[in-house]
């Protein structure tokens, strides 16, 4: 007598289950391991370099540049623009190799074969991205200001936490690497190819803005619609040298930092569901 059982069902991946695969791919990836290490060392000590200038020259700056040293260039030493392309450049390169990777090696067809819920599985991606880089951008944003106000207190011209403009401006460096990594991803899925997303990514966060002039209302709307503007309007104490009519508030600017990487999520999240791999 032969007696049927009912066929194993295999249980379905829970979200945190995809949560967990993400994490270890994310960290499977050799350039993530060497990339993040490599990236604080750079940044901060691109900061430092500068304090340790500032330091030996400020006996020898004019009165009004020592008189405004303390916000504006004490708080430029602790995260310069330099600091911020190279944050935006690398961190934003790990955003795009996280699902690029993914393609080249065929690993996504057996992922999405697995587990069919396409947006689920890129929104487990896009959580695992966003918190690690979050919790990157935070610490190396505190660390370089750490350091280089330690070494500007030598001349008695350091900030803290708690002074004015101090946490605003801090916040919107650390912001740069979630978003970077975001638009990153964003384009990986677009793009599907290493080499190109490479270089998209790279040409709209860190070259393009040097491409562009503010002197017409048109241009500065596009120059200040770019995230690299939108943080140095953000964390700058000094007034931008923008004309007045075309001079970008702090919300305008925030909401560009928060639109670029919402964007590049929806788009992700919408041409993985609907575009055969």
């Amino acid at each position: 007598m032969t007696i049927a059982l009912p066929a194993a069902t295999v249980p379905r991946p829970r979200f945190r289950d995809l949560l967990a695969s993400e994490w270890l791919k994310l960290w499977s990836l050799r350039p993530t391991r060497w990339a993040f290490p490599l990236t604080a060392l750079i940044v901060v000590g691109i900061g430092v370099n500068g304090a340790l200038a500032d330091y030996r020259n400020f006996p020898q700056y004019s009165e009004g540049v020592r008189e405004n040293f303390v916000p504006t260039w004490a708080l430029r030493d602790a995260f310069p623009v330099a600091s911020a392309m190279v944050l935006m450049l690398i961190v934003g390169t790990l955003g795009a190799l996280s699902v690029v990777n993914e393609y080249a090696s065929g690993l996504i067809r057996t992922t999405m074969a697995a587990v069919p819920a396409r947006r689920s599985l890129l929104s487990a991606k896009v959580l695992v991205v966003t918190g690690v880089t979050a919790v990157f951008g935070v610490a190396v944003v505190a660390v370089s200001f750490t350091v280089t106000q330690a070494i500007l207190s030598g001349r008695g011209v350091s900030l803290s936490f708690g002074d004015p403009d101090v946490l605003p401006s801090l916040a919107a460096s650390a912001a740069l690497a979630p978003m970077s990594a975001l638009v990153g991803l964003g384009f990986g899925v677009l793009l599907r190819h290493g080499a190109a997303t490479v270089a998209v990514t790279a040409l709209v966060l860190v070259l393009l803005p040097s491409f562009v002039g503010q002197e017409e209302a048109w241009t500065a709307a596009v120059k200040f619609a770019l995230p690299l503007n939108a943080w140095q309007n953000l964390a700058t104490v000094a007034p931008l040298h923008v004309p007045p009519p075309y001079t970008p508030s702090p919300t305008h600017s925030w909401v560009v930092l928060a639109v670029w990487p919402l964007l590049a999520t929806a788009a992700a999240l919408a041409l993985v569901r609907r575009r055969d791999l």
